[in-house]
């Protein structure tokens, strides 16, 4: 549906754009996340007309868009903000794009009252935009970028301006809605629990570049590099030795799963992978702090003489802060990385 063929894009001092190239699969929903300034609000705008590549070509259903306005593109963005017009009600602002299409009234009244039922706003056409909460005006303003019938549906931040559990509610009724519509979906977000739930696919952006391209599933258990680990919030990354089963690292010898690459590297340890034994063995920590996450705590080990360590565990079975404890490591939490340094990111 979507092509991208090393795409470029030049501002003073830097290429928020860096060669891209990316293939996205019809009815496919594609997030892409990144720290700002990593490019991905760039190659949003690219896709949608509103930022001219520099260079490379961007193809949508096989027909190449260069020179091609982004009104005329087939695509519809929907934005953070939402951009809902004050002076329009419901049905008004579902039915823009299909006012501009020149579609008659009676289709689209009934396109509207389909669109609106979808996400969930029944008989909500005649009501003020005024009178709408934060979740009802993103539920309109998914229903009027949809009303065209776009082959591809562009998201920039979604629900970012939503509370968490409107946010958690919203991306799996989006989900739901994306697959029962046969959507293509390329969307912008920075956070990641709603970039996982969801996309098929997820792309990591870094300096104008992607640094990895995976399933939710593919990034989360093994990430590309030491930068993918940290953007995910891994804490428990550094270089390492790899040989055999074994691991040299600052935490002392890990084991690592059998087939590991080999030599030196960046090595990840889950939270999960650092259990709790007795303080006269394995690696000697202090607790330094202690964080309750909902389903587990997460624990910050201080080692003597080495980087700090995260680990995770049941609250009943949580240290106190300034407690002496050991802790081991599972070969199965334990991730050897890719070498960022020779990561040009491009699919």
């Amino acid at each position: 549906m979507l092509r991208l063929e090393g795409a470029t894009v030049r501002f003073p001092g830097r290429a928020a754009l860096d060669g891209i190239g990316l293939d996205v699969a019809e009815h496919e929903t594609v997030c892409v996340l990144g720290p700002s300034g990593s490019g991905k609000s760039t190659l949003l705008r690219a896709v949608a007309g509103l930022q001219p590549l520099d260079g490379g070509r961007l193809f949508l259903g096989g027909r190449d868009l260069h020179g091609v306005p982004a009104h005329r593109r087939g695509v519809g963005l929907m934005f953070q903000d939402h951009q809902l017009f004050p002076q329009r009600d419901v049905g008004g602002n579902v039915a823009f794009g299909l006012r501009m299409q020149g579609i008659a009234r009676a289709e689209r009244d009934a396109r509207v009252g389909e669109l609106l039922e979808l996400v969930g706003l029944p008989g909500a056409a005649r009501r003020a935009v005024a009178s709408l909460s934060g979740g009802e005006q993103q539920r309109v303003a998914l229903a009027r970028a949809l009303a065209p019938r776009p082959r591809l549906l562009m998201l920039d931040e979604p629900l970012g301006q939503l509370d968490r559990s409107l946010r958690e509610r919203l991306v799996v009724e989006l989900r739901a809605l994306f697959r029962q519509l046969g959507t293509t979906v390329l969307a912008v977000t920075h956070d990641q629990g709603e970039a996982f739930a969801l996309a098929d696919r997820v792309l990591v952006m870094r300096d104008g570049r992607i640094a990895q391209s995976g399933t939710p599933l593919e990034v989360w258990q093994r990430p590309a590099d030491g930068f993918v680990a940290r953007f995910l919030g891994f804490e428990n990354v550094v270089e390492a030795t790899v040989a055999g089963e074994t691991a040299d690292t600052p935490w002392g010898r890990l084991p690592v799963l059998r087939g590991s690459p080999q030599g030196q590297g960046t090595l990840l340890v889950r939270p999960a992978g650092v259990r709790f034994v007795d303080a006269a063995g394995g690696l000697r920590c202090t607790v330094a702090a202690r964080t309750f996450r909902g389903t587990h705590v997460a624990v910050r080990l201080q080692p003597e003489g080495a980087p700090a360590l995260e680990a995770e565990c049941p609250l009943r079975a949580a240290p106190e802060p300034g407690d002496e404890v050991g802790v081991v490591f599972e070969a199965a939490d334990v991730v050897v990385l890719g070498d960022a340094s020779g990561d040009r990111g491009e699919l």
